[in-house]
């Protein structure tokens, strides 16, 4: 079977996301607008439109600290006034995300850490000059 016959096939790729405490988590990415649906007692299906992974009870430290994902979006100044909103340090006890900053990459971003210390970065392209 050729590649591109393989590539036809798929219907959805998802990374498996560690949670330190599951509850919290769920309710975390709820908070920012994601969708979760549980599936076990032990992990939930967390999408926002047709993009999502997959939240798992199973937490180990020096893994979750390195683990990022990387959300491109249009509108960023919009989900900025919504993370922004939530009060998520006093809430998660996460540390405060960074307001949109223009990266060296040629993004702005905007990052978020969850409760288990999984980095995100809410990007978008800048506007053509």
């Amino acid at each position: 079977m050729e590649a591109d016959d393989l590539a036809g096939s798929v219907q959805a790729l998802m990374a498996f996301v560690p949670a330190k405490d599951l509850e919290v988590s769920k309710r975390f990415y709820a908070d920012l607008g994601f969708k979760v649906r549980p599936i076990s007692a032990d992990l939930a299906a967390v999408t926002i439109g047709q993009h999502g992974f997959l939240l798992q009870n199973y937490y180990v430290a020096q893994w979750a600290d390195n683990f990022m994902f990387h959300l491109l979006v249009t509108g960023l100044d919009a989900w900025w006034k919504q993370i922004s909103s939530l009060d998520l340090p006093s809430r998660y006890a996460v540390p405060a995300p960074r307001a949109p900053k223009l990266e060296s990459w040629g993004l702005n971003e905007v990052h978020v850490i969850d409760p288990a210390g999984v980095l995100w970065h809410f990007a978008e392209r800048p506007s053509p000059a």
